[in-house]
């Protein structure tokens, strides 16, 4: 049988099926529509305005990386008129996030973007490390997630931008949306699949790659020769999240379009307006000024587990309860420095609720 021809060019041979549509084609065709997928994702949703300072949450992997190369890539072939910047997190992971990190070095000098990196040993006075001897496995990564998003947000108030973007891709939502479903967690089921988030208080955030596949992602990586880093983290095994990873694995090798379905799906889920009622208002942390929808943020109540010894019992409500049974912590407890939006937003939060 001769070579198959491209599908979308009938020119040049095909090499590569799409996993996301089943298209044979060319390599320099699915560069071109991977990337133009993104750009209509992106001109769709209305993600950026000129002039916006963009941070793109940069880890070494391969998302994050492809991420970098196709906003620039983007930005320049149709003059969005944004100003790009890498923000890492380093987790304090030795063996993993040290090495990850050498990756965004180099990808700054080859994308030519500044680079901001920031601790959680600078912010929070521990690294997973450190956190992972008091509390194993089990929990950790509720500690790595709720520590990130808030290190992410810090680390965009120091650059002083206006928005971040992540290589959330498609899968990872699907598997969101399932993981909420399984968990029965309303309130994230409801705004799982929302491709921008942004309260009063919070830094924009988007996901361009919101429905990219993750294998597409990875095919991209390749032939492009993209420099990233390809291992796991060595605290992820015991996730929650790896059992709906493998369950939604089983249905895409079923049906490819179960990612997309899934995502669609959790689209059209709309909370009931008396369920919508029993939800938590969003107010401000006591301790530290960062959003939460309690008197303190679920990162001041970890770290504050972590300074007395009781680090497992500041994982849910009903173990914060024991935590303050013990009484109030001590004086000079280590706490997370006061938070402050970038100037940008503190104008525009200003102007919001000026009297008219």
């Amino acid at each position: 049988m001769p070579p198959r021809s491209c599908a979308l060019c009938n020119d040049a041979r095909a090499i590569l099926k799409r996993p996301k549509t089943g298209q044979q084609i060319c390599k320099e065709c699915f560069f071109y529509v991977f990337e133009t997928e993104v750009h209509n994702t992106i001109t769709e949703a209305r993600l950026f305005k000129r002039g916006d300072r963009v941070a793109i949450g940069a880890s070494g992997g391969k998302d994050s990386t492809v991420l970098a190369h196709v906003m620039k890539t983007l930005n320049e072939r149709y003059d969005y008129g944004v100003e790009l910047f890498l923000l890492s997190i380093d987790e304090g992971i030795t063996g993993y996030r040290d090495d990850s990190l050498e990756t965004v070095k180099r990808n700054q000098q080859q994308y030519d973007m500044p680079l901001k990196i920031l601790s959680y040993d600078e912010l929070y006075g521990w690294t997973m490390d450190a956190i992972v001897s008091q509390v194993g496995k089990k929990n950790n990564c509720t500690f790595c997630g709720v520590f990130r998003r808030q290190a992410l947000d810090r680390g965009a108030a120091i650059l002083n931008v206006d928005h971040i973007v992540t290589g959330h891709n498609a899968d990872d939502i699907a598997e969101t949306v399932l993981m909420n479903i399984m968990r029965g967690d309303i309130a994230r089921l409801g705004r799982c699949t929302s491709i921008c988030t942004q309260g009063e208080d919070t830094i924009k955030r988007s996901k361009p790659f919101k429905y990219a596949y993750e294998k597409e992602i990875v095919m991209y990586a390749y032939f492009k020769k993209l420099d990233y880093f390809s291992t796991e983290c060595i605290y992820s095994p015991d996730a929650y999240r790896g059992h709906a990873r493998v369950f939604l694995k089983d249905l895409e090798a079923a049906r490819p379009s179960a990612i997309i379905d899934i995502i669609h799906s959790g689209e059209a889920f709309e909370v009931k307006d008396d369920v919508k009622a029993t939800q938590k208002t969003q107010q401000t942390c006591k301790r530290c000024g960062y959003m939460s929808s309690n008197e303190l943020c679920k990162a001041c109540t970890l770290l504050e587990g972590l300074e007395r010894g009781l680090a497992n019992a500041a994982v849910t409500d009903r173990a914060r309860k024991r935590l303050d049974a013990q009484g109030p912590p001590p004086e000079n407890i280590r706490q997370i420095p006061l938070f402050e939006l970038p100037a940008s937003l503190q104008r525009n939060a200003s102007a919001t609720t000026a009297p008219s």
